[in-house]
């Protein structure tokens, strides 16, 4: 909670309970407490935000209930406390429905139920106040345009399709190769929509076993399978106002496919063992790396759940067709990772630039933080060479460029990659590519002389 005071009003037409009350409240120094003695003295200042008010249901002018409902329309989240000598039960419940934070009758020890109260009610403030502030932050976090890095013509496309996908609850399907950000994606699109303020609820498929996505996405009852010892609230139930991330939609099994259409289709869930239907709004994305057209057929996707989860398609380039986003990331890369180990910052050098941007990355945006993370590590001054990029030297892609190389060039790319890799260590990589340590050494002279 910040340093500000807690602003408490107290609205009490009996003078002597009033002053009881304010000065009760006002032995805490970190309150700043002020009384009311009617309903209309106190409505005159509700523009002052208060974070708690204490209300007397019998006031001279208006009763608790018609002052409680003004409070409403002015202020929905401020903490209402009644305090009373009334007696009637139906009236109590009828104020605690409408909102009243806790019902505290007249006695001798109000003031050591008071200050619990109050306490209580100030954990909880600040406890929304840090929510808030966290949502603010990943909000910032996920401002698309910051969080997604890239100036390339490709990257600019999806741009326009995020932008798009903001302002309505149309389902997203987000197609690309691994590593490529699809997750990243789905959190921008949540973190900037309409629905910033709910749950973003992440769900890989692919990483839960078939017999369990039932019961992790729709939830169970207790009782209903062996191990179900107490109810389960699905993932659908935990996004109820903000939005449910199918990561890896294309290994759901089909058996469980018709269910998820269904819950699409009529917008409610049915937990297991239940008969009973439970609304739901969640907006819904979807990932995969697969080809979901192809799937349906191969028969693996069923058709009407493929269109029923289309929505607006967002492909995602892998990076070798990014151009210069490639040292764009590696840059933020770099910094990211000195910053959060302490290390003096350090740059790529221009050989290590064009080696990144000659290699194909399988891997995509996942492999090259990798490599850079990897680099910083190795590397023992303030500029990351090329010997502290440790690239696959298995991929073909990361020797097969633009350039017509002979056979021979490409064995001393690999053997310098190799090399590169095992620090040197002639008999390590010997060992490594089925070769004598002759023949390196041979082929090394060989590159030298031309």
């Amino acid at each position: 909670m910040n340093d500000a005071p807690l602003k408490i009003f107290v609205v009490e037409d009996n003078e002597w309970y009033n002053r009881l009350l304010v000065h009760t409240l006002s032995l805490n120094p970190d309150y700043e407490v002020k009384g009311f003695h009617d309903g209309k003295e106190f409505l005159g200042s509700l523009h002052e935000s208060p974070d708690i008010i204490t209300l007397d249901y019998r006031l001279p002018d208006m009763t608790g209930l018609e002052v409680l409902r003004k409070i409403r329309e002015v202020n929905s989240d401020v903490s209402v406390i009644l305090i009373s000598e009334q007696e009637d039960i139906e009236t109590v419940v009828t104020l605690l429905r409408e909102g009243v934070y806790d019902y505290i009758a007249k006695s001798n020890d109000i003031k050591e139920r008071l200050h619990i109260t109050v306490q209580n009610i100030r954990n909880g403030i600040g406890m929304k106040n840090e929510i808030s502030s966290l949502r603010r932050e990943i909000q910032k976090k996920y401002t698309f345009r910051e969080s997604i890095l890239g100036e390339s013509t490709a990257i600019k496309a999806v741009f326009g399709l995020i932008d798009k996908a903001l302002n309505t609850n149309i389902t997203v399907t987000i197609s690309g190769e691994t590593g490529t950000g699809k997750e990243l994606v789905a959190k921008a699109i949540h973190y900037n929509s309409k629905r910033r303020d709910g749950s973003f609820v992440p769900v890989n498929i692919a990483a839960i076993p078939s017999e369990l996505i039932e019961s992790e996405l729709f939830g169970h009852e207790k009782g209903s399978f062996t191990g179900a010892t107490a109810r389960r609230t699905g993932r659908f139930e935990e996004a109820d106002g903000g939005t449910l991330f199918l990561d890896e939609i294309g290994e759901m099994d089909l058996s469980l496919q018709s269910k998820l259409l269904r819950a699409l289709q009529e917008k409610e869930i049915v937990r297991i063992g239940s008969n009973k239907a439970v609304k739901t709004d969640c907006r819904i994305i979807v990932a995969t790396n697969k080809n979901l057209k192809d799937e349906v057929k191969k028969g693996n996707f069923r058709e009407d759940l493929y269109y029923r989860l289309l929505g607006l398609p967002i492909e995602l380039p892998p990076l070798r067709e990014r151009e210069k986003d490639i040292l764009i990331l590696a840059a933020h890369f770099v910094g990211q990772f000195c910053n959060e180990n302490g290390i003096q910052l350090k740059k790529l050098s221009p050989e290590s630039q064009k080696q990144l941007m000659s290699y194909h990355f399988p891997g995509n945006i996942r492999e090259l933080k990798s490599v850079i993370e990897l680099a910083v590590t190795l590397c023992d001054g303030t500029v990351i060479e090329p010997a502290d990029l440790v690239l696959d030297p298995g991929s073909p892609a990361s020797f097969v460029s633009g350039e017509e190389l002979t056979m021979r060039d490409y064995e001393m790319k690999i053997i310098k990659a190799y090399l590169a890799k095992y620090k040197n260590d002639i008999r390590i990589v010997a060992d490594k590519l089925d070769i004598g340590v002759s023949t390196i050494y041979r082929l090394m002279k060989e590159d030298k002389s031309k």
